[in-house]
């Protein structure tokens, strides 16, 4: 299993960077030519999610993205640490989610990006707790042939 783990400051202009070694790194794995987009705008969402979450509560915190590699499977963690982040996830369908107890919505604005995450990727799970969320996403891969 390869894992490539990127920390960037919680700044907009570092999203761009994310979703090109996302989708470098996902090539590299085998994702499908035709996903490579989807897997781009997934992250582009995911990325800007937790740097407006970080900036909005304040918080110093780099935010975490982990591309791991597996034998049949791609994946991509993208995490905050935004104690309670993962608000709204159950009420956007398509999204498993699990949040801690309480009120913890954090606005149209954050439900839609989760909404346009899960129109994205079949495979998506929103997890919360008091160090933060994790919005974690999944490809399946073919196997990369190399020439001799």
């Amino acid at each position: 299993m390869a894992t490539v783990e990127l920390r960037f400051s919680a700044q907009p202009e570092h999203v761009r960077t994310a979703r090109l070694v996302a989708a470098a790194v996902a090539r590299r794995a085998g994702v499908d030519e035709a996903v490579l987009d989807e897997v781009r705008l997934a992250v582009g969402e995911a990325c800007s999610r937790a740097v407006g979450l970080h900036r909005s509560h304040g918080v110093d915190a780099p935010v975490l993205v982990v591309l791991t590699e597996e034998e049949k499977l791609f994946s991509i963690e993208v995490g905050d640490e935004v104690p309670g982040s993962g608000g709204g996830a159950a009420a956007v369908p398509g999204v498993r989610g699990s949040a801690p107890e309480g009120d913890l919505d954090d606005g149209a604005e954050d439900e839609m990006g989760l909404a346009v995450i899960s129109g994205l990727v079949d495979d998506v799970e929103v997890t919360s707790g008091e160090s933060g969320g994790v919005i974690r996403m999944s490809w399946p891969t073919t196997p990369v042939t190399t020439l001799p």
